[in-house]
């Protein structure tokens, strides 16, 4: 017995059409070409346009960075031309000197560099022999010449913005009473104490010392006014009071209670 086994009906596939395939390709072609074609007349305008830079000015008041530092700065990255010559690492480098605090460069063609340098300025001296600037930053750590009219603050490292700005917040507060504020230290404790300019140390302790701050300006203030010379030292950290101490005498309290952090 024979058996026919039926064979399966097979419809042909039609061609694959590759048309839109080739017009992609072409079309990508196409526009790299272009694309390339762009390029090099770019990079041909730069070539042709990139004149070596033959001048360099420098703008800005100067009591302690000088003109010829910043030029010899920028002649280190000559020679160069004024398109492609890296101002990025030229500014970097320049904002690394010291007293330096903004800087800005321009392109002058067809070959000039114009620099503009601002320079630090001293707003308040930190510890022994460093400097702040007027955002409370530590701009020179051992300073050679340092202003006497400076007020003096100091505190853990790190804590300079911190201090700069609680520095800043009491000076205005006293300035309303006639006080000027010459040092402000916080020690590792995180205890505040300050010194007038007439001598006068306030202490303020750890805690609660914008409160202590403003019993000093609106009571204490108007009662030592006319008797400062005989006044050593405030102590604010009374929970409800303060205590006088006197050049030739003990201290007295007033409004006294209980030490909270001596």
């Amino acid at each position: 017995m024979s058996v026919r086994r039926k064979k399966a009906n097979r419809r042909k596939q039609p061609p694959k059409d590759y048309s839109g395939v080739l017009q992609r390709l072409l079309r990508l072609l196409r526009n790299s070409v272009i694309a390339a074609t762009v390029v090099v007349l770019c990079w041909g305008l730069v070539i042709m346009l990139d004149r070596p830079v033959t001048r360099v000015t420098i703008d800005g008041s100067f009591e302690r960075v000088t003109a010829a530092h910043l030029e010899g700065v920028v002649r280190g990255f000559l020679p160069a031309g004024v398109l492609t010559v890296d101002l990025a690492s030229m500014r970097s480098t320049l904002g690394t000197l010291e007293w330096v605090d903004r800087v800005s460069i321009e392109r002058r063609w067809p070959d000039e560099l114009h620099v503009t340098v601002t320079e630090q300025v001293p707003a308040a001296r930190w510890g022994e022999n460093g400097l702040l600037n007027v955002r409370g930053e530590l701009f020179v750590e051992h300073a050679r010449h340092i202003p006497a009219e400076l007020p003096r603050l100091s505190g853990p490292d790190g804590s300079e913005w911190q201090v700069a700005q609680r520095y800043l917040a009491m000076r205005d507060k006293l300035l309303q009473v006639g006080l000027t504020l010459s040092e402000l230290q916080l020690d590792a404790r995180g205890a505040w104490q300050a010194r007038l300019a007439n001598g006068i140390e306030v202490r303020l302790g750890r805690e609660e010392s914008d409160r202590r701050i403003g019993l000093f300006v609106d009571i204490v203030a108007p009662m030592i006014t006319t008797r400062a010379k005989k006044v050593a030292y405030i102590d604010m950290r009374y929970s409800n009071g303060f205590a006088i101490g006197w050049v030739d005498g003990a201290p007295s309290l007033r409004h006294a209670g209980a030490l909270s952090d001596a």
